[in-house]
């Protein structure tokens, strides 16, 4: 017993020593390593003349890794079959794959890829470089790809070179030396022979063979023929004593490379190629063909097992390239299978439009089976919940006839008694009629509304006829509704679409009412009655921002943008002016493109014809608007470079965090003295 309990006190004081140890100060395990990896070989040579290597090993003086390789490693020339990169302890194995060209400089860029193992130290931006002939080129170009839509820098877009300046090279060969985007859309072509010349395209390559074959790519091309020099530069570099604090700035010399202003506005073509992508029957009174092109003729349909004559309200995008048919007769929809022959217009063999026909049976995906079982379950609830009710009720009944029939006893009132017996004391439940099922009516309207806008109204199905004497506007005046003009009018080349224009007046109350039934759908469904109280805001809750244009087209167009880069109001230009009214008071920006062919949109590029996308501009900074402002703003759309326009708060693609070396030592001596 005794030599047990000396054995708990001796295990007791030694927990007690070694916590008081403990509160002494741990060791730290030493300073953190602060030091990037350090190249001490590399087999063949680094930029080694008149070597054909199968395997490449660059050596380090510690353990290192490859951050992201896929993304950041770019081997020029490009590669038919791309090579192995394997890392292992202090080396890193490039074995290549693929068959060397004679007397050509060949380039393996790992960006800021490779770091140290433990900390993650970066070496920084280097690239291997050796060539098979007698001479290695040396030289670079360098720029940025934006999207030409909306300035957004593009991250892992493919730019090459070709030293032939036909067009067509673009489309039938690979890039003879290439970069990839980083973060901010900067790319930097290295190896580049200083004695030729070259034109410079972008590709966001799908298919990876490194050339432009399919519109589904974006790209970017310049007129401008590249060549390429030199001249000694310094640039001015911080050196950090840690995350804050710096020990100094030093002087670098280094060799600047021109041209290093090459930018390039990607885009991608309108796919001209009309191809019939997928005719479906979504349900039973629509049938939907949807096309990969815009053309001027709608399709035309000739049924098998039902006559077509009168028998569509066809809805249509603008470009025709999405069209539906809305079947009227029941007797056509209700069929379980529409047999029909549509003739459209489709690109050939030859790459010409002609009108094709082509036959289809179409069924359903909403059979009249699930519609009867839906039905058959909405119908079931709706006698399940009307028979609670009833049975609810006649509780309540039995129990107000007793209160009655004691109420009546206590008073001696029997004149009410045998009137109150009289009555039936049990009722047979019979099912109600089922609700009327309304017309779905989408209405843009909210209780707050700007005086330069309108409202929407979007039945779920095409009308056959609207009641214009069941709308009904009013203006509020005190507690008075005073009826007020309106139009109501269906929208052009929509088929489910219908507007409301008033006069409205500022600071002012109005009232819409449309009355149950007001508007009917071809299939017989009534519109639910609406009532939306509206107030249209007052003039002092409102900015407004004149904005004057300098050296600008006479085709611009200005979009006023909120924080999310998203349209609020658009103004064509006039005079070099631009003026927006009645603006909910916040931060915006402004956006501007020449609409050259003046058909009020933006339009992309066609690289055949040699047409870039029309120019789109920034203003680079914030407008910020408060109530009651007159804000005047003058813009010079070139003034600023291009590169340097799109304002950093509404810039979706934000550039990579800067790798740098992470000062842990000198943050872990600040905390010590806390």
């Amino acid at each position: 017993m005794n030599r047990n309990l000396y054995k708990v006190l001796f295990i007791l004081m030694t927990v007690i020593v070694v916590a008081a140890c403990a509160n002494m100060g741990s060791p730290d395990g030493g300073p953190y390593d602060e030091t990037p990896p350090v190249l001490v070989g590399t087999s063949p040579a680094d930029r080694a003349t008149n070597v054909t290597p199968k395997r490449i090993v660059l050596t380090f003086n510690e353990n290192i890794k490859i951050e992201s390789a896929n993304e950041k490693v770019v081997i020029s020339p490009p590669q038919k079959e791309q090579p192995e990169i394997l890392t292992s302890g202090k080396k890193i194995t490039i074995n290549i794959l693929d068959t060397l060209r004679d007397s050509t400089t060949y380039t393996i860029d790992f960006s800021d890829a490779i770091e140290d193992n433990n900390e993650g130290n970066p070496l920084g931006d280097y690239a291997f470089s050796f060539s098979t002939g007698e001479t290695i080129d040396t030289f670079q170009i360098s720029g940025n790809v934006l999207d030409a839509s909306n300035l957004e820098p593009i991250k892992g877009m493919l730019v090459g070179i070709y030293s032939e300046m036909d067009d067509s090279v673009f489309k039938t060969k690979p890039f003879e030396r290439l970069s990839r985007t980083d973060s901010r859309g900067h790319f930097v072509i290295k190896g580049i022979n200083p004695n030729r010349k070259y034109r410079v395209y972008a590709l966001n390559d799908q298919n990876q063979n490194y050339m432009y074959d399919q519109k589904s790519e974006m790209l970017a091309y310049t007129d401008r023929i590249i060549s390429t020099s030199c001249s000694p530069d310094v640039r001015y570099d911080t050196i950090w004593h840690d995350s804050i604090h710096y020990d100094s700035i030093i002087t670098v010399n280094y060799t600047h490379f021109y041209p290093d202003d090459i930018h390039l506005l990607a885009f991608q073509e309108k796919i001209t190629d009309r191809y019939l992508l997928k005719a479906e029957r979504p349900n039973l009174q629509t049938v939907s063909f949807y096309f990969t092109s815009p053309s001027d003729k709608l399709p035309v349909i000739k049924g098998l097992n039902f006559d077509e004559k009168n028998l569509f309200e066809i809805e249509h995008s603008a470009g025709n390239d999405t069209v539906t048919y809305w079947i009227r007769d029941s007797l056509v929809y209700n069929l379980d299978t529409l047999n029909l022959i549509a003739s459209f217009m489709a690109t050939d063999t030859l790459g010409q439009l002609v009108e094709t026909s082509d036959s289809f049976e179409m069924a359903s995906k909403i059979t009249k089976s699930r519609l009867a079982k839906e039905y058959q379950q909405e119908y079931e609830q709706w006698v399940k919940d009307s028979e609670a009710k009833f049975k609810n009720a006649q509780k309540i009944k039995k129990r107000e006839r007793r209160e009655l029939e004691k109420r009546f006893k206590e008073n001696g009132d029997q004149k009410s008694l045998d009137s109150l017996y009289s009555l039936p004391q049990d009722e047979e439940f019979v099912v109600p009629p089922m609700p009327e099922k309304f017309l779905d009516m989408k209405v843009s309207a909210s209780s707050s509304l700007d005086p330069d806008r309108n409202i929407d109204l979007t039945p779920a199905e095409p009308i056959d006829t609207l009641h214009m004497d069941m709308v009904h506007f009013y203006q509020k005046q005190d507690t008075v509704l005073v009826p007020q003009p309106f139009i109501l009018r269906q929208l052009p080349g929509q088929l489910r679409k219908y507007r409301f224009y008033a006069e409205w007046q500022l600071d002012t109350e109005y009232q819409l009412v449309v009355d149950t039934g007001a508007f009917v759908s071809i299939y017989g469904k009534r519109s639910a009655g609406i009532k939306k109280n509206i107030k249209v805001k007052s003039l002092d809750e409102y900015a407004t921002l004149f904005v004057n244009l300098v050296n600008a087209d006479t085709s611009a167009i200005v979009q006023l943008m909120d924080g999310s880069d998203r349209v609020v109001k658009t103004v064509k230009s006039k005079g070099g002016k631009a003026d927006f009214y009645f603006i909910t008071p916040g931060t915006y920006y402004l956006r501007l493109y020449y609409d050259r062919n003046s058909n009020g949109i933006w339009d992309t590029g066609e690289f055949d014809k040699r047409v870039q996308p029309e120019e789109v501009f920034y203003y680079p900074g914030a407008i910020k608007l408060r109530a009651l402002w007159e804000v005047a703003q003058s813009w010079n759309p070139t003034a600023v470079p291009i590169i340097n326009q799109k304002p950093g708060k509404i810039t979706k693609q934000k550039p990579d965090k800067e790798k740098t070396i992470k000062s842990r030592n000198a943050e872990r001596e600040r905390n010590k003295k806390k």
